[in-house]
């Protein structure tokens, strides 16, 4: 599967959520965190766009830890 381009923010929420993230708080940007098994919280900040780029996407992926496989076989099932 390629790399979405502008994708839509809520398949992208969604995939996200598979992941294991919870949206925290909603503004201008998207707030969401997920608990690690050592008790760690991994931060996600995503913008409140309806539709995410696809370099801003990687870029929000990649510092929070989310592989491109991963993702993208959390959005294959959205």
């Amino acid at each position: 599967m390629k790399f979405p381009v502008d994708a839509p923010r809520n398949s992208v929420l969604k995939a996200i959520e598979l992941l294991g993230f919870v949206v925290v708080r909603e503004g201008n940007h998207i707030i969401l965190e997920r608990k690690n098994a050592d008790g760690t919280i991994t931060p996600l900040v995503l913008p409140n766009h309806r539709l995410i780029k696809s370099s801003t996407l990687r870029r929000t992926l990649t510092q929070a830890g989310i592989d491109r496989e991963g993702f993208l076989d959390a959005y294959s099932k959205v």
